[in-house]
């Protein structure tokens, strides 16, 4: 293309992609207009103006994200027509609502990431723009389908990946590879284990999936949302603006220390004790504990009932305890089972004693009339409810551990392993998490809180009904007085309960607010991220988060560096998923330099021969040093370090063992990327247990 043709082309891009930013635009007035009208509430049902204004603000956002790189590029089929690819989808709703923008995640997009010159895809031309805001700068062309011509945007990609690091992981929307696109569109219902060395864009690549999927799938998984799970807060900041920036806004962001709403981490595990946790046999654990809250007494419990003394023996606790359990119900629900069982007995016993004889059982109605009053006098006995709280306490998953840990003879007797004992109980660890989230089933809700809850319930409903039928009498009397203004609200008033439903609160949160204060939220999809590091038991709370097990799975067993993670994918998802998990490899190091790889490689090659490291596709010309410091030149090599980095664009990150000053841990850095990297004291990572030259080789 000649110079002067290249600007015509120039001119002509720029003007089109302006019209789609004019369109974007009037877009955007047109849905923030319906979201103001819909928090007025005018017309419709409480819940229905509830439903707009939830689909109207996640409209917003997603138009809200487009401002930058709103059109990436162009398609120009073999037939002439042109196809131009962006962030989102637009339409002109003048002409059949033809598309003037594809989405690209659109079917018709994908060409745009997997044609090459020897398989065309009917495209016959690719065009990359380069945007700075909302202007073109630049544009390059390719031409396809000339045999043995495999050009894939190259300039474009090596552009991306040679820009320095930004504060948060970018979306990689204009630079999708074909190996990475498959993935992203891979029609699997069920598990995919996306597993690749660093650089191989695994994380940025499953969050595209669930764009996709998202865009594919929007009916089934809007309502649900989707749940990410990250190694630490960093990674999860460093990532949270992937799936924004991509119009996606239903997703909920947690580490495996965030399993249970509310909760705050506050202490670390020994490594047995997080072995110990991680490990399914817990399980049988935390069943023989609750099991031992179920008690006999040791004297019998005297109760006072109409002037007679009855008693609580070991005989009536050992039948209700049975009884309770064999109706294989949560424990704390258990309860009403154990609670009957005992009131039968003291009843029966105090009918005996207080008629004498002259009632028999055969004058049933009468004697059932007895049995209920006496029931009542039990239920308000503080004695009888003290001891059925000494023998069937209610429990919560805190009052249940937390003593657990600091007896050492309760441990013993639920057969527990002795590094379990700590003297402070309720020092959360990311290890406790998933225990107290399983004994959120095991011991079920507390009945009488609910009960006490839906009182209030009852009784707020009743006021508010009391309050519209008063509003309504006033708006009778007082129908001539008011104003014109007044009367329009008065014609939205029908009666008194639709009123007092105006009066309920309205939960206004969004989808990912709601999700991520409910514990027994289910997801349509969950992606997990470093998930070698998982647990046992992590993933049995994140299988009960998804019943569908709609999973995409990210890791790398050679960087395993927890005691309990992950082996082997197929031993991990057995108990879930084991005809349903697909497996992809990524093979690409898009970012780390292969000066960096070549370093790694060979410390790779000591600790995990038989895994191969990924192909990078830059070089830096920039090789690694080394320099030996004594420890009182330590402190002034790091700060010569972070000087020297201060004026360079990018991010930077001084690593060293736990405790060093002045560096941040390994753990701490998991999943993140750096333009630079100092690493203090090898050595001494090394030596950090087995899994030290895992730290080491991907850092």
């Amino acid at each position: 293309m000649s110079t002067q043709g290249y600007e015509d082309e120039l001119r002509s891009e720029r003007e089109y992609v302006a019209d789609l930013y004019a369109r974007l635009d009037a877009e955007r007035v047109r849905v923030k207009a319906r979201h103001k009208a819909a928090l007025l509430g005018t017309g419709g049902t409480a819940l229905e103006r509830d439903d707009e204004v939830r689909a109207m603000g996640r409209e917003a956002k997603r138009l809200d994200v487009a401002d930058n790189g709103l059109c990436f590029g162009r398609l120009d089929t073999q037939q002439g027509e042109r196809l131009y690819i962006g962030r989102l989808g637009l339409f002109d709703e003048d002409d059949d609502y033809r598309p003037v923008l594809q989405d690209w995640r659109a079917p018709a997009s994908r060409p745009f990431y997997v044609a090459t010159g020897a398989n065309p895809e009917g495209m016959r031309r690719r065009r990359q723009f380069h945007t700075r805001g909302r202007r073109i700068v630049e544009f390059t062309d390719e031409d396809l389908g000339r045999p043995g011509d495999d050009a894939s945007g190259d300039a474009a990609l090596l552009a991306a990946v040679n820009a320095p690091r930004g504060e948060g992981m970018r979306d990689i929307v204009a630079t999708i590879q074909s190996e990475q696109d498959e993935i992203i569109r891979l029609d699997n219902p069920g598990v995919l284990v996306i597993e690749g060395g660093p650089g191989t864009g695994k994380t940025v690549v499953a969050l595209h999936r669930v764009a996709y999927l998202l865009y594919t799938q929007r009916e089934r998984m809007e309502r649900h949302g989707v749940l990410v799970v990250g190694p630490n807060p960093a990674f999860l900041n460093h990532i949270s603006r992937v799936l924004p920036s991509l119009g996606e806004s239903d997703v909920v962001f947690v580490t495996p220390g965030d399993y249970v709403p509310g909760l705050r981490v506050t202490a670390e595990d020994t490594p047995e004790a997080a072995r110990v946790k991680g490990s399914l046999a817990i399980v049988g654990v935390l069943k023989a504990a609750i099991a031992d809250r179920q008690q006999v007494p040791e004297e019998p419990i005297p109760i006072e009932l109409s002037g007679i003394t009855l008693r609580i023996d070991a005989s009536v606790a050992e039948w209700a305890i049975e009884e309770a359990r064999a109706a294989d119900l949560p424990h704390n629900e258990a309860r009403d089972v154990f609670t009957d069982i005992i009131t039968y007995v003291l009843t029966e016993r105090a009918l005996g004693r207080l008629t004498k004889g002259w009632l028999s059982r055969s004058d049933k109605e009468e004697w059932e009339s007895q049995r209920r009053h006496l029931t009542k006098q039990l239920a308000e006995n503080e004695r009888f409810t003290d001891a059925l709280n000494a023998l069937w306490p209610m429990l919560t998953p805190q009052s249940l551990l937390q003593p657990l840990y600091e007896s050492k003879a309760r441990l013993g007797r639920a057969g527990a392993d002795p590094a379990l004992y700590r003297a402070q109980g309720d020092a959360w660890t990311v290890s406790d998490v998933p225990l107290l989230d399983e004994l959120v089933d095991l011991l079920g809700r507390d009945k009488t809180a609910d009960r006490a809850a839906a009182a209030v319930a009852a009784r707020t409903q009743r006021e508010a009904a009391e309050y519209a039928e008063a509003v309504m009498g006033m708006l009778e009397m007082d129908r001539e007085e008011i104003s014109d203004d007044f009367s329009l609200l008065a014609k939205d008033v029908v009666n008194a309960m639709s009123l007092a439903e105006r009066q309920d609160e309205v939960d206004t949160r969004d989808l990912a607010e709601r999700a991520a204060a409910d514990r027994d939220w289910t997801y349509r999809h969950v992606v997990v991220d470093e998930a070698q590091e998982l647990s046992e038991m992590d993933w049995r709370v994140l299988m009960r988060r998804c019943p569908n097990r709609s999973f995409t799975i990210v890791g790398d067993l050679a960087q395993r560096r927890s005691v309990y993670g992950a082996t082997t994918w197929g031993e991990m998802l057995k108990p879930y998923a084991a005809d349903r998990w697909a497996y992809r490899s990524l093979t690409v190091n898009y970012r780390t330099p292969a000066e960096i790889m070549a370093v790694a490689a060979s410390l790779l090659a000591e600790f995990a021969p038989g895994v191969q490291p990924p192909d990078s596709v830059r070089a830096s010309g920039v090789a690694p040093w080394s320099r030996k410091v004594t420890a009182d030149e330590l402190p002034g090599a790091i700060e010569e370090f972070v000087r020297d980095e201060a004026g360079r664009e990018g991010t930077s990150v001084v690593i060293g063992p736990p405790g060093t000053p002045g560096t941040v841990p390994a753990s701490e850095t998991k999943g993140l990327e750096f333009d630079a990297v100092l690493v203090v004291d090898p050595d001494r990572i090394l030596a950090d247990g087995p899994r030290g030259a895992a730290e080491l080789t991907w850092r």
